[in-house]
Order: structure tokens, then C-alpha cells, then sequence
């Protein structure tokens, strides 16, 4: 990624544990990872792979166990599953947030740093991303055209 200035930006490798900024205020990221783990104990949810601070991997199981134990029963459809978590991700976080729900899927995705997180929860697999949007005015639309 470059900068205003022109210059590119140097990423970080990925972790496994998250880095300091993406913590809970005084906590260390073990103790964070600890307190994720207890949760998603108590929400009967595995965690899969992330690459996401551990509050929004929190607010992303919370939210999910939620939805899929609100009325109305039966159970909402995936795709109405998928369509609520995008969104919720979307006014909290910011576009553009990505949901696929399944029970057998594969995939391979390119996504934002710190905006990636694969879980399973009761019998689905829930992959939830964030990718970048650039907007494109008309003239630089009509430029490409």
C-alpha cells in the first residue's frame, strides 16, 4: 500500500496472537486470548482462523450466537444470517464486510489486515471479511470505459 506521500507501506507478518493495539486497555494479548477462549466456550462456538482484533472477534461471536437465538423460531435462512452480520459488521466497522455461512464450502479469500475471522457455530462455518472499497467518481469511470 503506498502512503499520500508515495511511499509503500511495510506490513507486518501475521500473528497468531493479536499485536498490542489490538487488545483490551491493560490486558495482555494472552489475557485477551484466554477471555476469547472462555467465551467462545460459553457461546459453543470454535474458533477456526483469525486474523481480527480479539473485540471485534468477541462482538462477531456475541453477535452471531444472537441472531441465531432471537425469535423468530425457525431459525433465520444463511443467507438472511449472513445479510445481518455483514451488515451489523458494516455500520460498526465500516464497508465492506464479507459473510459466507455454510455446512461444506472452500475458499480462499484476500482480505484487509485485521479483518479476517473463520468460525463455526452450532453445525454452519462462518467466514466474515472485510475487503477495501475504492470509490470511483463518473469521470474516472467513464475514463476506464
Amino acid at each position: 500500500m503506498e502512503d499520500s506521500q508515495g511511499l509503500k507501506e511495510k506490513r507486518e507478518p501475521k500473528r497468531w496472537f493479536p499485536s498490542k493495539g489490538h487488545g483490551s486497555k491493560g490486558k495482555s494479548p494472552m489475557e485477551d486470548q484466554v477471555k476469547l477462549a472462555a467465551i467462545a466456550i460459553s457461546l459453543d462456538v470454535r474458533l477456526r482462523s483469525s486474523d481480527m482484533p480479539v473485540y471485534m472477534q468477541e462482538h462477531a461471536l456475541r453477535c452471531t450466537r444472537r441472531l441465531l437465538d432471537s425469535p423468530p423460531k425457525p431459525r433465520p435462512s444463511l443467507t438472511n444470517l449472513a445479510r445481518a452480520i455483514k451488515k451489523e459488521f458494516d455500520s460498526v466497522y465500516g464497508p465492506a464486510w464479507q459473510c459466507v455461512i455454510g455446512t461444506s464450502f472452500g475458499s480462499f479469500v484476500t482480505h484487509s489486515p485485521g479483518g479476517f475471522l473463520y468460525f463455526s457455530i452450532d453445525s454452519f462455518s462462518i467466514l466474515l471479511f472485510k475487503t477495501e472499497v475504492e470509490l470511483v467518481t463518473k469521470e474516472e469511470l467513464s475514463q476506464r470505459i
